[in-house]
Protein backbone atom coordinates (compact mmCIF):
# COMPACT_ATOMS: atom_id res chain seq x y z
CA UNK A 1 0.00 0.00 0.00
CA UNK A 2 1.37 3.39 -1.05
CA UNK A 3 1.93 6.60 1.31
CA UNK A 4 -0.49 9.00 -0.45
CA UNK A 5 -0.27 12.98 -0.11
CA UNK A 6 -2.71 15.80 -0.60
CA UNK A 7 -0.55 17.94 -2.06
CA UNK A 8 -2.99 20.40 -4.29
CA UNK A 9 -1.36 22.20 -7.04
CA UNK A 10 -0.88 26.22 -6.60
CA UNK A 11 -3.55 28.48 -7.56
CA UNK A 12 -2.60 31.22 -10.60
CA UNK A 13 -3.62 34.19 -10.35
CA UNK A 14 -3.62 36.72 -13.10
CA UNK A 15 -3.99 40.55 -13.40
CA UNK A 16 -7.49 41.63 -13.38
CA UNK A 17 -7.05 44.77 -15.36
CA UNK A 18 -3.85 46.73 -16.94
CA UNK A 19 -2.46 48.84 -14.55
CA UNK A 20 0.57 48.90 -11.29
CA UNK A 21 0.14 46.01 -8.91
CA UNK A 22 0.71 46.92 -5.52
CA UNK A 23 0.18 45.02 -1.74
CA UNK A 24 -3.12 46.16 -0.66
CA UNK A 25 -1.22 47.44 2.49
CA UNK A 26 -1.00 50.71 0.30
CA UNK A 27 -4.83 51.35 -0.62
CA UNK A 28 -6.05 54.16 1.08
CA UNK A 29 -9.55 52.64 3.05
CA UNK A 30 -8.14 50.66 6.34
CA UNK A 31 -10.19 47.72 6.42
CA UNK A 32 -8.74 46.92 3.09
CA UNK A 33 -5.31 47.56 3.93
CA UNK A 34 -5.34 46.34 7.44
CA UNK A 35 -6.60 43.01 5.82
CA UNK A 36 -9.69 42.77 8.17
CA UNK A 37 -11.34 41.12 5.22
CA UNK A 38 -8.22 38.92 3.93
CA UNK A 39 -5.18 39.26 2.26
CA UNK A 40 -4.85 40.43 -1.63
CA UNK A 41 -3.43 42.83 -3.63
CA UNK A 42 -4.29 45.79 -5.85
CA UNK A 43 -4.14 47.19 -9.50
CA UNK A 44 -4.36 51.10 -9.93
CA UNK A 45 -5.91 50.76 -12.99
CA UNK A 46 -4.86 51.94 -16.17
CA UNK A 47 -8.44 51.02 -18.14
CA UNK A 48 -11.87 50.30 -16.80
CA UNK A 49 -12.02 46.56 -18.02
CA UNK A 50 -11.93 44.05 -15.29
CA UNK A 51 -11.36 40.22 -16.17
CA UNK A 52 -11.30 37.63 -13.60
CA UNK A 53 -7.87 36.97 -11.46
CA UNK A 54 -8.39 33.17 -11.22
CA UNK A 55 -10.35 30.20 -13.30
CA UNK A 56 -13.53 29.33 -11.01
CA UNK A 57 -17.38 30.18 -10.98
CA UNK A 58 -18.85 33.14 -10.25
CA UNK A 59 -20.41 32.75 -6.50
CA UNK A 60 -22.05 36.29 -6.04
CA UNK A 61 -22.51 39.27 -8.24
CA UNK A 62 -23.27 42.56 -5.55
CA UNK A 63 -26.35 44.17 -6.00
CA UNK A 64 -24.38 47.73 -6.59
CA UNK A 65 -22.05 46.09 -9.07
CA UNK A 66 -19.05 47.17 -7.08
CA UNK A 67 -17.63 43.68 -6.17
CA UNK A 68 -17.88 40.05 -7.71
CA UNK A 69 -17.44 37.21 -5.10
CA UNK A 70 -15.39 34.34 -6.89
CA UNK A 71 -14.23 30.92 -5.93
CA UNK A 72 -12.00 28.02 -7.11
CA UNK A 73 -12.61 24.46 -7.71
CA UNK A 74 -10.47 24.29 -4.57
CA UNK A 75 -12.63 26.40 -2.85
CA UNK A 76 -10.49 29.13 -2.65
CA UNK A 77 -12.85 32.13 -2.13
CA UNK A 78 -11.88 35.55 -3.95
CA UNK A 79 -13.44 38.81 -4.13
CA UNK A 80 -12.67 41.67 -6.66
CA UNK A 81 -13.66 44.63 -5.30
CA UNK A 82 -14.11 47.72 -7.67
CA UNK A 83 -12.72 50.83 -6.31
CA UNK A 84 -13.37 52.41 -2.70
CA UNK A 85 -16.32 53.71 -1.09
CA UNK A 86 -18.26 52.67 -4.33
CA UNK A 87 -21.07 51.03 -3.14
CA UNK A 88 -22.32 54.40 -1.81
CA UNK A 89 -22.86 54.41 -5.79
CA UNK A 90 -25.67 52.21 -5.50
CA UNK A 91 -24.29 50.86 -9.29
CA UNK A 92 -23.67 53.77 -11.23
CA UNK A 93 -20.56 54.00 -13.27
CA UNK A 94 -20.50 50.11 -13.67
CA UNK A 95 -21.52 47.14 -16.09
CA UNK A 96 -21.47 43.54 -15.13
CA UNK A 97 -20.92 41.04 -17.57
CA UNK A 98 -21.37 37.54 -15.45
CA UNK A 99 -23.93 36.18 -13.48
CA UNK A 100 -23.91 33.74 -10.20
CA UNK A 101 -23.15 30.49 -11.51
CA UNK A 102 -20.81 31.52 -14.54
CA UNK A 103 -17.42 29.80 -15.15
CA UNK A 104 -14.73 32.28 -15.57
CA UNK A 105 -10.62 32.46 -16.53
CA UNK A 106 -8.61 35.18 -17.08
CA UNK A 107 -10.05 35.45 -20.69
CA UNK A 108 -13.94 36.42 -19.00
CA UNK A 109 -14.60 39.99 -18.62
CA UNK A 110 -16.17 40.48 -15.32
CA UNK A 111 -16.60 44.28 -15.15
CA UNK A 112 -16.48 47.15 -16.83
CA UNK A 113 -15.95 50.52 -14.76
CA UNK A 114 -15.96 54.27 -15.58
CA UNK A 115 -12.76 55.95 -14.27
CA UNK A 116 -13.91 59.07 -15.22
CA UNK A 117 -17.23 58.68 -13.36
CA UNK A 118 -15.37 57.26 -10.15
CA UNK A 119 -13.02 60.19 -10.50
CA UNK A 120 -15.76 62.52 -10.78
CA UNK A 121 -17.80 61.20 -8.06
CA UNK A 122 -13.82 61.57 -5.72
CA UNK A 123 -13.82 57.67 -5.38
CA UNK A 124 -10.42 56.11 -5.32
CA UNK A 125 -9.93 53.90 -8.44
CA UNK A 126 -8.41 50.53 -6.81
CA UNK A 127 -8.98 47.36 -8.19
CA UNK A 128 -8.54 44.92 -4.96
CA UNK A 129 -8.25 41.26 -5.23
CA UNK A 130 -9.13 39.97 -1.55
CA UNK A 131 -8.58 35.95 -0.68
CA UNK A 132 -11.07 36.01 2.34
CA UNK A 133 -10.37 32.35 2.93
CA UNK A 134 -6.30 31.75 2.63
CA UNK A 135 -6.34 29.63 5.91
CA UNK A 136 -3.22 27.70 6.14
CA UNK A 137 -2.46 28.98 2.03
CA UNK A 138 0.51 31.43 1.80
CA UNK A 139 -0.15 34.42 -1.21
CA UNK A 140 2.51 35.58 -3.58
CA UNK A 141 3.08 37.89 -5.71
CA UNK A 142 4.86 40.50 -7.77
CA UNK A 143 4.80 44.41 -7.10
CA UNK A 144 5.04 46.54 -10.42
CA UNK A 145 3.62 47.33 -13.93
CA UNK A 146 0.89 44.30 -15.69
CA UNK A 147 -1.10 44.14 -18.43
CA UNK A 148 -4.06 42.50 -17.85
CA UNK A 149 -3.81 38.94 -18.27
CA UNK A 150 -0.54 38.92 -16.95
CA UNK A 151 0.47 35.86 -14.57
CA UNK A 152 1.34 37.97 -11.08
CA UNK A 153 1.30 34.76 -8.64
CA UNK A 154 0.04 32.25 -7.28
CA UNK A 155 -1.63 30.53 -3.64
CA UNK A 156 0.24 27.98 -2.40
CA UNK A 157 -0.68 25.45 0.43
CA UNK A 158 1.33 25.83 3.44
Amino acid sequence: MGLFFNKKKPVDLFAPVAGVLESIEKVSDEVFASKAMGDGFAVKPSNGEVYSPINGTVTSVFPTKHAVGLKTKDKLEVLVHLGIDTVELNGKGFEIFVKEGDTVSPETKLVSVDLKFLASEKKPDDIMVIFTNLDKRTLNYEEGNVAQGDKVGTVEQS
